[in-house]
């Protein structure tokens, strides 16, 4: 099976919540994600579709200091990887701050993902 990784990183302090979004060019399951801030954050992240934003992870934490959060098969929702169909819009929610607590520094975001 072909990997493949999706990195994301966003440099210097988070001021403002994030909505990553791209259109999947084939399609692609999710096997694993990692996500992390340089600082002792209280940033959030899920992962959805354009039509559900927490479809396929629903918001959790980032790991802080530099210590990834790793996400697998069973953190998915209904533990189960994440297939993604060529065509849909894959949405990628950060939530700087956490709602209100201490904003990211540093973000970083990579999905490991399986081709077909």
């Amino acid at each position: 099976m072909n990997h493949f990784t999706i990195p994301i990183h966003v440099p210097g302090s988070l001021s403002a919540d994030l909505d990553i979004r791209f259109t999947a060019p084939f399609d692609f399951t999710i096997e694993h994600v990692s996500a992390v801030t340089s600082n002792d954050s209280d940033a959030t992240i899920k992962i959805g579709t354009s039509s559900d934003d927490d479809e396929f992870l629903e918001e959790c934490v980032v790991g802080d200091s530099q210590v990834p959060v790793e996400k697998g098969r069973t953190d998915f929702v209904d533990d189960q990887f994440p297939r993604i169909e060529d065509g849909d819009v894959v949405v990628i929610s950060v939530d700087y701050d956490g709602g209100s607590g201490t904003a990211g520094d540093d973000l970083t975001i990579v999905l490991t993902c399986a081709k077909g």
